[in-house]
């Protein structure tokens, strides 16, 4: 038996306030517990208030399977919060400002288990303010140069910026975004986009960022309901996606992260990392939040619809 994978997931922990009520949510927290749903001992780096909804979110993860002993408490910024607004099950945000998050810091623990990490995820929102940057960035450049560095590109306006998003490719070996961030990313970088016309224009806007960014092995792009893009240097894989009952959509993309981040680092060809992160994608979107309860017959029944891939 192997030992499990040491799998990190750094920046945003908030809860979602939704008109049913409170749940907790951030992209790398969701990332963090699907990669320990899926056997993986993962950690999430984050920092949260001294108060209520710091505790409650404490209270939230322990029965989940993801080590929480990294997480920050800072003594003045309240746990981080945003307002979704759900149109046709596609939420939309508020992230409240400044949060705890925005306040991480390059601790001595932080570094210790970067150093052991086999993979590492981080997106742009967390990078909003200065501090939280440059922890970020520092860290993830701790990580084993075997490390899987995956950067989850999250654009919410105001909360990103050109020189976030070149930094950030720079140090990723894997970047996943969604279909309607690929113009914006290109954009960011002064990269001309193939045009609307071009029926490859999701893989040639990948292809670009590969050959821009050296250290990047693969591009993938989501597609909503429409499945998704994986794009190397020496192939690339389309899959039509797995029809659900859509409930909403947050945390999906994060689920679809998690799932070929931890298939990658078992050397899966593109075809099993596809139908893994879609298998699992279209399972937390048919669910309400990011981290809806998981049977355990769910959890067989999806892994051996995966396996049948492979």
């Amino acid at each position: 038996m192997k030992e499990p994978r040491l799998v990190l997931g750094i920046g945003e922990l908030l809860w979602d306030i939704l008109p049913e009520g409170p749940q907790l949510g951030g992209a790398p927290a969701n990332f963090t517990v699907m990669a320990g749903r899926l056997g993986n001992h993962a950690v999430v780096l984050s920092r949260i208030g001294h108060d209520d909804l710091g505790r409650s979110a404490v209270r939230r993860l322990d029965p989940l399977p993801v080590d929480t002993s990294c997480l920050q408490v800072d003594p003045v910024h309240e746990t981080g919060q945003g307002t979704v607004t759900l149109r046709d099950g596609q939420p939309e945000f508020v992230i409240h400002q400044p949060a705890a998050w925005d306040a991480l810091e390059l601790s001595d623990a932080w570094i210790q288990v970067a150093e052991r990490a086999d993979a590492i995820c981080f997106g742009s929102l967390a990078q909003r303010s200065l501090e939280a940057r440059q922890t970020i960035q520092t860290l993830v450049k701790q990580t084993p140069s075997a490390c899987v560095r995956v950067f989850d590109v999250n654009l919410r306006a105001p909360f990103f910026s050109s020189e976030t998003i070149q930094e950030s490719l720079a140090l990723a070996t894997v970047v996943k975004m969604n279909d309607g961030e690929v113009p914006q990313v290109l954009a960011l970088l002064g990269i001309e986009d193939p045009g609307q016309k071009n029926p490859r224009r999701l893989r040639s806007g990948a292809e670009r960022l590969l050959v821009e960014f050296p250290t990047l092995s693969m591009v993938a792009i989501t597609r909503g309901g429409q499945g998704s893009l994986l794009v190397t240097r020496e192939e690339w894989h389309e899959h039509p996606g797995i029809p659900v009952h859509v409930a909403d959509t947050i945390g999906a993309g994060d689920a679809f992260t998690a799932a070929i981040t931890h298939y990658l680092l078992r050397g899966a060809d593109l075809a099993t990392l596809n139908e893994a992160g879609n298998r699992w994608g279209a399972w937390v979107a048919s669910q309400s939040g990011g981290m809806p309860q998981l049977p355990e017959l769910v959890r067989a029944k999806i892994a051996e619809a995966i396996e049948t891939v492979a």
